[in-house]
C-alpha cells in the first residue's frame, strides 16, 4: 500500500512585496551597472562597426592612372644618325704648355701663333746676364776647390812617403843608440878613471906631506899649491865614485828610450794617423770640389734654360708671354700660368668637346662613330667617341663628351665650332637579336616629378594608396615619352590626374584609367 507524501511541509514562507513597515527593505540595482556599463558596451560596438566600414565611410581622393608602356628596344643599323650636338675643337688630350724652367724676364719671341715648330727649336729667349755671371762665379769657386784638392793630394803623398820611409824615426833611433853607446863607454871608463884619480890623490898626499915636513925650508906658496892639488885630487876621486850610479841610471833611461823609439818605428802610429787624417781631408776637399762642379753644372743649366725651346713637334696655339714679361719657376698649379711662355698642339691629335643633351647621354658609348661638320672643311670629318666627361652644364642641361678626329686636315684648328652627329655603333642585326631585344619601360615626361634624392613618379598601389617611388631615367623617346631604366615594373599604374597635394601613403580612388597615345 502506497504511503502519501505531504510536500507542504517543505514549503518556505516568502515575504510579500506589500510587506509591512516592520519587514526588511528590497535592495535596488546601482546607476553604474544599469546605465554607464550598458552605454560603454553600445559605444564599443559602434566604434567596431565604424572601423570595419572605414573604407566606405572615409573619403578617398579621386585620381586617374595610366599603365606603364612596354616596348622592345630598337636595334638601329650601323651608321644611322642618332642625335646631334654642338661643340668645338681642342688639342688631344690637352695643349702642351711650354714653361720657363728658370726665373727671368722675356727678352725675345721667335715664333708667332699658328707657326709649325720642330723639337728643340728656340721659341723665346730670357735675359741671361745674371745667369752668365752666376756661371762665372761657380767656375771660379770650382777652380778654388780644385786647388784645394791638389794641395791635399800633395800632402797625402808626403804623408804616405813619410809612412813608407820613416827616416825621422830612424834618425831619432840612431841618436838614441849613439847616446846609449856614449853612456855605456863612459860607464866602462869610470873604473879606470877612479884608479887614475886614486893614484893622483896618493901622489898629492905624499907631496903635501913632504912639503909640510919641509915647511920651514920652502915657500908658503908651494905648500898651498900642494894642499890645493891634494884637495882637487880628492874631489875628483869622490866625483868619479858618484858618477857610476848616475851613468847606470842614464844608461837604463836610454835603453827604455831606445826601446820606445824602436816600437814607434815598428808601429808607425803617428804616421798612420797622419795618412788617415790627410785622406779624410782630401775626401772633404773632393766633396767640396764635386759640389762646386754641381754648382757649375746648375749655373750652366740655368743659362741654357734662358733659351726656351720646343719640347716636341707641333704648332703654336697661343703666345702667353710677351717681351718684358717676368716669368717664375715656382712649383704648383697656381704658378703654372706665371711660367708659361707659349702653348703648342699636335695638328694630328685633335678632338671635339661636344655638348650632349642629358636626354641623349644614354646613347653615347666609347668607340661610337661620329660625323663632324665644320665650315672650314667642305666634306664631313670622321671621328669616334673617346669617353663622356664628368663636366655637366646646369644651364644648358648638357654633358661634355670627347670625340677624337680621324686624320684632321691642316685647315682644322683648335677653337673652331663644329656640329657632331652621333651615329649608331656597329651591331650586326640578326633575327635572334630582334627576338631578344631588351624590353623598355616608357612613361610621359610630365609624370616625372622631383623627389628626395632624384626623380620620382606617383603610383597607385594594389591596396588603394599613393606611393611616390624614385626612378632612374634613360633616353627620351618620341611623342613626349621617356624611358625608365630602374624603379618601375610593367604592371605598375602611374597616377596621371589628381597628383596635386598628394602625400605618400594617402588613400586614393581610381576613377578611370588614362590612355597614352604613342
Amino acid at each position: 500500500m502506497t504511503t502519501a507524501v505531504d510536500l507542504s511541509q517543505l514549503a518556505r514562507a516568502r515575504p510579500d512585496c506589500t510587506a509591512t513597515a516592520g519587514a526588511a527593505p528590497v535592495r535596488r540595482r546601482s546607476f553604474f551597472s544599469r546605465y554607464v556599463l550598458s552605454g560603454a558596451i553600445l559605444l564599443g560596438f559602434a566604434v567596431l562597426v565604424a572601423w570595419a566600414a572605414r573604407d566606405q565611410l572615409l573619403p578617398r581622393k579621386a585620381v586617374t592612372v595610366a599603365p606603364v608602356i612596354t616596348m622592345r628596344g630598337e636595334l638601329r643599323q650601323e651608321g644611322t644618325p642618332l642625335f646631334q650636338a654642338a661643340g668645338w675643337i681642342e688639342p688631344r688630350p690637352t695643349p702642351m704648355l711650354v714653361t720657363a724652367l728658370t726665373e727671368g724676364v722675356v727678352e725675345k719671341l721667335f715664333v708667332v701663333e699658328g707657326q709649325a715648330v720642330k723639337a728643340g727649336e728656340p721659341l723665346a729667349q730670357l735675359i741671361d746676364s745674371d745667369a752668365k755671371l752666376a756661371l762665372r762665379d761657380a767656375e771660379a769657386a770650382l777652380a778654388l776647390r780644385q786647388a784645394e784638392v791638389a794641395s791635399m793630394d800633395a800632402e797625402l803623398k808626403a804623408a804616405e812617403l813619410r809612412m813608407a820611409n820613416p827616416v825621422h824615426l830612424d834618425a831619432a833611433l840612431a841618436e838614441a843608440d849613439s847616446l846609449l853607446a856614449k853612456t855605456e863607454t863612459e860607464l866602462a871608463k869610470v873604473p879606470f878613471l877612479i884608479e887614475s884619480a886614486q893614484a893622483r890623490l896618493d901622489f898629492a898626499r905624499r907631496n903635501l906631506e913632504g912639503k909640510r915636513a919641509a915647511a920651514g925650508g920652502i915657500a908658503e906658496r908651494m905648500l898651498q899649491q900642494a894642499e890645493s892639488d891634494f884637495a882637487g885630487a880628492e874631489a875628483e876621486l869622490a866625483e868619479l865614485k858618484q858618477r857610476t850610479p848616475r851613468l847606470q841610471r842614464e844608461a837604463e833611461t836610454l835603453h827604455r828610450k831606445h826601446s820606445a823609439l824602436a816600437e814607434q818605428r815598428r808601429l808607425l802610429i803617428d804616421e798612420s794617423r797622419g795618412v788617415a787624417d790627410t785622406r779624410a781631408k782630401r775626401g772633404a776637399a773632393v766633396a767640396r770640389q764635386d759640389q762646386a762642379k754641381l754648382a757649375v753644372e746648375r749655373a750652366r743649366l740655368m743659362l741654357e734654360r734662358t733659351a726656351i725651346r720646343a719640347p716636341s713637334d707641333g704648332k703654336v696655339l697661343q703666345l702667353v708671354a710677351r717681351p718684358g714679361t717676368r716669368v717664375t719657376a715656382m712649383e704648383g698649379a697656381a704658378a703654372m700660368g706665371a711660367a708659361t711662355i707659349v702653348t703648342l698642339y699636335d695638328p694630328q691629335m685633335l678632338q671635339v668637346r661636344a655638348d650632349v643633351r642629358l636626354d641623349d647621354v644614354a646613347g653615347v658609348e666609347a668607340g661610337q662613330p661620329v660625323r663632324i661638320e665644320t665650315a672650314s672643311v667642305k666634306t664631313p670629318l670622321e671621328g669616334f667617341v673617346l669617353q663622356p666627361t664628368s663636366i655637366a652644364n646646369i644651364q644648358k642641361n648638357t654633358l661634355e663628351v670627347k670625340v677624337a678626329i680621324k686624320n684632321p686636315p691642316p685647315t682644322v684648328r683648335p677653337e673652331m665650332l663644329v656640329s657632331a652627329t652621333f651615329l649608331a655603333p656597329a651591331k650586326p642585326e640578326t633575327s635572334d637579336e630582334k627576338q631578344t631585344a631588351p624590353q623598355r619601360l616608357l612613361i610621359r615626361k610630365d609624370l616625372v616629378a622631383p623627389g628626395s634624392g632624384g626623380q620620382s613618379v606617383w603610383l597607385a598601389t594594389a591596396d588603394g594608396r599613393a606611393e611616390q617611388r624614385p626612378v632612374q631615367l634613360g633616353r627620351a623617346a618620341d611623342n613626349g615619352l621617356i624611358e625608365v631604366v630602374e624603379g618601375l615594373t610593367p604592371t605598375d599604374k602611374v597616377i596621371v590626374g589628381g597628383r596635386e597635394g598628394l602625400q605618400n601613403g594617402d588613400r586614393i580612388a581610381v576613377s578611370n584609367a588614362a590612355d597614352i597615345n604613342l
